[in-house]
């Protein structure tokens, strides 16, 4: 009977390995929904219920996210103690990833937020004008930002290839042309309406936490709803790489929402005109 009761606690530990979760990639996990995908940005739009939980998942690479209303969230991180984390609408976050976890809704609020993956090899993050990441160096505010004509944009973040800046539409302000030097991700955190390339195209109704990608050589208009103050993130992007693929396509072939997919093309434009 020795050899078989020597051979129980491998047995035990054996199950207990078999047992353990395995982290899934988040693009995969249900909570996150994939709306827009291209060389640069895998983007997710993330709902989680109250008294909710995701599955054990990984995030392998950078990421940048944006609070859709105010959260209450435990961030479980595989091998490390719970965090409890409160944010407010709107709140901007950096993760430099490398880590699976579960985020659970114990508090009762229902989670919404943007995830942008960046799926180009980062620089060193800094913040600029907003305390974005705690153990991150400060950056050069300027101390005259950008303002043209009710037109008004905060730097928040830079990694060394991708620029997060917070961009406010007065009501006074009726439109803002795009045309950005490079690649450009916007993040609508208000409704309004969008036109497309040409002044004769259709405009299209945004949400609050819409997004859509924008190449360079295009022109593309954002229009102000004119009674309140509109605001978005835009996300730049350095390098001139093509994008044959419409981000539409990669949301169609995952079987996601119709209701992205209206939002989820790609675009093309290069600097900033208020009208």
């Amino acid at each position: 009977m020795k050899p078989l009761l020597s051979s129980l606690p491998l047995l035990f530990a054996f199950s207990l390995s078999a047992q353990a979760p395995v982290a899934v990639p988040a693009a995969k996990e249900p909570h996150h929904h994939l709306v827009l995908e291209n060389s640069y940005v895998r983007v997710l739009r993330v709902s989680i219920p109250a008294h909710d939980a995701t599955l054990l998942h990984q995030h392998d690479v950078p990421y940048i996210y944006v609070a859709l209303g105010p959260g209450d969230v435990i961030n479980a991180v595989a091998g490390k103690p719970e965090a409890h984390l409160v944010m407010t609408d709107g709140q901007v976050g950096y993760s430099r990833g490398g880590f699976a976890h579960i985020a659970r809704t114990d508090a009762g609020l229902v989670f919404n937020n943007v995830t942008i993956e960046l799926l180009k090899p980062q620089g060193k993050p800094k913040n600029v004008c907003a305390q974005i990441l705690l153990d991150a160096p400060e950056g050069d505010c300027p101390k005259s930002r950008a303002s043209h004509g009710g037109l008004h944009e905060e730097p928040l973040l830079d990694t060394g290839r991708t620029t997060v800046d917070l961009v406010r539409l007065d009501p006074s302000l009726s439109a803002v042309s795009i045309r950005p030097q490079f690649g450009l991700l916007i993040v609508f955190l208000g409704e309004t309406q969008f036109q497309g390339k040409s002044i004769n195209a259709p405009t299209e109704k945004v949400a609050k936490g819409d997004v859509i990608w924008v190449s360079p050589e295009s022109n593309e208009t954002i229009w102000n709803s004119r009674t309140k103050n509109l605001s978005y993130l835009a996300l730049s992007f350095s390098g001139r790489e093509s994008l044959e693929s419409s981000p539409a396509e990669f949301q169609r072939q995952r079987g996601q929402p119709q209701s992205y997919e209206r939002l989820s093309r790609a675009l093309s434009l290069f600097g900033v005109d208020a009208n």
